[in-house]
């Protein structure tokens, strides 16, 4: 019994130790695991990011082509409406959707939206006059005392050798006495965030902290930067009218109600008006002394393409040979400016349409 005793110690000791031998050893095989699946994420995870970009790129590039199909068919649609109307007058002809009156189909799995925004239904800033624009800031809530400043403010910075008439209004003084003198541009502006930059209309277009108040809102949504002799009354923005007060409420009110088919024109639809005869008809007074043309003289294109998660949208603006022009980028005359050199290449517009702009944007996963 005795002699048993030691022999079972034994045993013992070494079971132990061989326990203790396989935890080390699970112990280091865990720990190797956690190393190697930590690294393993990481490395997923700089895979992921680094895949993002050329996924995008490629999403991009296929979707653009797609984009470039459909502004490529809106404008042929278009040009064949322009062709036969003599001009673009309203959706109301029948462009609306052009990628269906065409019978377009997009790719298999691919959206395409068209929308389209009648820029020349705004008033040209390049060519509004002065009583204009005071009449407008009246209009939206200024006596006539701040209107009048504010708009000669404006005119100076747009306008070459512009003299204001009003003796509170911003002159090349006032900048050349800033931290940071500049002269004004005198030229019309390429972008409404230029509005920031012209005093005495930075203090009245926006609050204390920078952000646009709804002066700067009104003014935006009523003027287009583009260049064109008569707005389009079929684009139905009408308050220049009222504040003028060449129209009022109740002509303003059966005008878009007979471009809208609502109110007493529901019964025949949404109308638009090619004559001055058929303006007279719906709104009475003298058409002859609104100011205002039939046809687009300026026309935005956004086209939007989904697919899955991706998206691209293209936005440009056309007009008639005859229509709007850019403001070039300085008070020089000069011909149609030219696209930068960056810019990317578009589809070119039909004969009778020319085009003004080009932007895209692509959106990813």
């Amino acid at each position: 019994m005795n002699d048993l005793a030691p022999s079972l110690s034994s045993v013992v000791d070494r079971s132990q130790v061989i326990l203790r031998r396989r935890g080390s050893v699970l112990l280091i095989v865990l720990v190797t695991l956690v190393f190697a699946t930590s690294a393993l994420l990481l490395f997923i995870e700089k895979a992921s990011t680094d895949l993002i970009v050329p996924i995008r790129e490629a999403d991009a590039s296929r979707l653009r082509l797609e984009a470039y199909s459909a502004l490529e068919t809106t404008l042929a649609v278009l040009e064949d409406f322009r062709e036969v109307a003599e001009g673009l007058h309203s959706p109301a002809e029948g462009w609306s959707n052009p990628l269906e009156f065409a019978g377009y189909e997009p790719t298999e799995g691919v959206t395409v939206e068209v929308r389209m925004e009648d820029e020349s239904a705004k008033l040209s800033l390049p060519e509004v006059k002065p009583d204009m624009l005071v009449s407008l800031f009246e209009y939206w809530g200024l006596t006539n005392t701040q209107a009048e400043p504010i708009a000669d403010s404006l005119l100076v910075w747009i306008r070459k050798d512009y003299t204001p008439t009003d003796m509170n209004a911003a002159t090349t003084r006032d900048y050349d006495a800033l931290p940071l003198p500049f002269a004004p541009p005198q030229r019309s502006l390429r972008s409404f965030a230029e509005l920031a930059s012209i005093e005495g209309v930075r203090q009245a277009f926006f609050d204390e902290e920078g952000n646009p108040n709804d002066l700067h809102r009104h003014f935006v949504e009523t003027f287009s930067l583009y260049r064109f002799k008569t707005p389009n009354i079929n684009g139905g923005r009408l308050e220049p009218l009222l504040a003028k007060e060449i129209f009022d409420a109740q002509q303003v009110q059966r005008v878009n109600e007979y471009l809208g088919g609502t109110g007493g024109y529901q019964s025949q639809g949404p109308g638009f008006f090619k004559s001055e005869r058929s303006i007279a008809a719906v709104a009475g007074g003298q058409p002859s002394k609104l100011g205002y043309g039939m046809t687009v003289q300026a026309l935005r294109i956004t086209i939007a393409v989904k697919q899955g998660r991706s998206s691209f949208e293209l936005t440009t603006v056309v007009a008639p040979a005859d229509g709007a022009k850019v403001v070039p980028a300085s008070n020089v005359a000069s011909a149609d400016a030219k696209p930068a050199e960056n810019e990317e290449a578009a589809p070119a517009a039909p004969p009778g349409l020319v085009q003004h702009s080009n932007d895209g944007r692509s959106r990813g996963r």
